[in-house]
């Protein structure tokens, strides 16, 4: 590919409304797993994959909480080194964005991830391939996720998104491939269904909540049709380019938590801890005793 991935969008304009009363307060992305919020390990994903630009399709309440987060912080810097915390420093200080690449732009009624990812275009060339995170869906992978659609996209190009299968009795929670070829790493897609019933499912290969897309498809968002749900449906503007846009599924490597729900929430908690933690043996033993 002549272009490369520079750009990410992260729709985070969300309520959170199954963290309440929790996100009253506190963004849902800003909820912690272990000592970093969420939105932190999208954003160290997307930089590991090469990313320089960071898009925030936000509200009014959280944009200053992130620019607060992503921001300097002086006070607390001199603070920090005048204490001696070293490894402290280096953890605020990694979760720095130069002003200059990072972007806010508003979605101030919740029409769906499509309108949301439609309101980040301005931010887009024209023509231009960018990827989306839902942080939502954290992935602990080595390499990231993010970067194994990279090196997919390099050899597919067009559109890609992270798949991975799930009970069919689920279909109706995802965007579901119709699927042409699929060789267990790589499925071509011939359509997409947005959360069709199981009995309808064209297959048990969903979307999760990473993209790689081709500027075609906001010719298609710019028409702002809706879709299931009576939201403007991102499913539906990708099914739209194909046969003008190849699109691929990749089943990537890793661990998927799907933090949007409480279960799965503590799940990334207790994984990332015991990864984390300086103490997983006293950990674990706890865990075994409560269990």
């Amino acid at each position: 590919m002549s272009k490369k991935i520079s750009k990410v969008v992260f729709p985070v304009a969300g309520l959170g409304t199954r963290f309440l009363p929790a996100t009253k307060a506190v963004p849902k992305e800003m909820l912690p797993i272990v000592n970093r919020p969420l939105i932190q390990y999208a954003v160290d994903e997307a930089r590991a994959a090469g990313i320089t630009d960071f898009i925030f399709v936000a509200g009014d309440s959280n944009r200053p909480i992130l620019q607060t987060h992503f921001g300097d912080n002086d006070t607390l810097n001199a603070t920090l080194a005048e204490r001696g915390k070293v490894a402290e420093l280096k953890m605020v200080s990694e979760a720095y964005i130069d002003p200059k690449h990072l972007h806010f732009c508003t979605q101030d009624v919740p029409l769906g991830l499509g309108h949301a990812v439609w309101c980040a275009r301005d931010f887009i060339e024209d023509g231009e391939p960018f990827a989306v995170i839902l942080p939502d869906d954290l992935i602990r992978a080595e390499p990231g996720c993010l970067s194994q659609m990279v090196d997919a996209w390099n050899t597919y190009g067009g559109n890609i998104v992270a798949v991975e299968d799930v009970p069919r009795e689920l279909t109706n929670r995802y965007g579901i491939l119709d699927v042409e070829q699929d060789d267990g790493t790589i499925a071509s897609a011939k359509g997409l269904v947005e959360k069709p019933n199981p009995e309808d499912a064209p297959s048990t290969l969903s979307i999760i909540g990473r993209y790689i897309l081709d500027g075609a498809v906001f010719d298609h968002l710019d028409k702002r049709m809706a879709g299931a749900g009576g939201e403007i449906q991102l499913t539906d503007a990708l099914s739209a380019t194909i046969g003008d846009v190849p699109f691929h599924g990749l089943r990537f490597s890793g661990k998927r938590f799907d933090c949007g729900s409480v279960a799965g929430f503590v799940e990334a908690n207790v994984i990332m801890a015991l990864a984390c933690t300086d103490q997983p043996k006293h950990l674990r033993d706890y865990l075994k005793s409560v269990l």
